[in-house]
């Protein structure tokens, strides 16, 4: 299967790693139509390929993505009808975010600059994000006199409680990357020159793991904010059956009897 690079979204595979960077620096990074439906095709192409087992998504130049670019839309002075909102909104990005969040291998973010709006919701939605201390994290919408669109209010409040989404969300106050990370936003805030590195660093332990468990892991945890306790351990029951099934089931058992690291295939 091969990925494209497009105007916006550079991309390439290796190593089990598919490495996908918003290239557009001049406008911080902002995703216009283009840039989103590349992402999409990349998440949908890498959900069927047996040859990704990490995801690492990170922005290029100073910045990691200021949100959804509202100006390549264009616009007008007449105000809009009320009920026509929606469908000015970016669609696209509705698509997107659920992508990330369910895509059955891992996904890395490395942030560094301005990530705000739909770019916030991107290294939210990733499974491990690491960002630097001096990071620019914004929810804009208030003081834009709009609401929070691309999943925002659903992925706040699960990762750092209601009070502290509406704080977020509500006063539009910016935080620093060690301050949102220290809210639990974040995998890890470090210094902005340590971010590719320590990425990698995760990036590469994911990438040899066992590619199907930590998959069905992810599925687990974030389908069971949405189960009581007795159906979750259903679902844990049909994990651990696909689980057992693959090849690095065997290798862990394997290595474990030898005493040595396992040497996992993702598969």
């Amino acid at each position: 299967m091969s990925y494209e690079s497009v105007d916006g979204v550079a991309v390439a595979l290796g190593d089990g790693v598919l490495r996908i960077t918003l290239d557009r620096p001049k406008r911080k990074n902002a995703i216009d139509d283009d840039m989103a439906a590349a992402l999409i095709g990349h998440f949908e192409a890498a959900q069927n390929d047996e040859a990704v087992r990490c995801i690492l998504l990170s922005g290029a130049g100073d910045d990691f993505c200021s949100g959804f670019d509202l100006a390549a839309r264009g616009g007008g002075d007449q105000r809009p009808r009320v009920g026509s909102i929606q469908r000015r909104l970016p669609g696209q990005a509705h698509r997107l975010i659920p992508l990330v969040l369910d895509t059955q291998v891992p996904v890395v973010c490395a942030v560094r600059g301005w990530v705000a709006g739909l770019g916030l919701h991107l290294a939210l939605a990733a499974d491990f994000t690491v960002v630097a201390r001096d990071a620019r994290v914004w929810e804009p919408f208030a003081k834009r006199g709009f609401t929070p669109d691309s999943g925002g209010t659903w992925l706040i409040p699960r990762l750092v409680g209601v009070a502290r989404a509406k704080e977020i969300l509500m006063l539009g106050d910016e935080l620093t990357g060690e301050d949102a990370a220290g809210l639990g936003l974040f995998y890890r805030a470090v210094d902005g020159t340590d971010v590719d590195a320590v990425a990698d660093e995760v990036v590469k332990r994911l990438a040899s793991g066992p590619t199907i468990a930590l998959g069905l892991t992810k599925w687990l945890v974030h389908r069971g904010t949405a189960k009581v306790f007795d159906e979750h351990l259903a679902d844990e029951g049909f994990a651990m059956e696909l689980s057992s099934r693959a090849d690095d089931f065997k290798e862990g058992i394997t290595a474990m009897a030898e005493k040595r690291d396992p040497r996992f295939s993702g598969r």
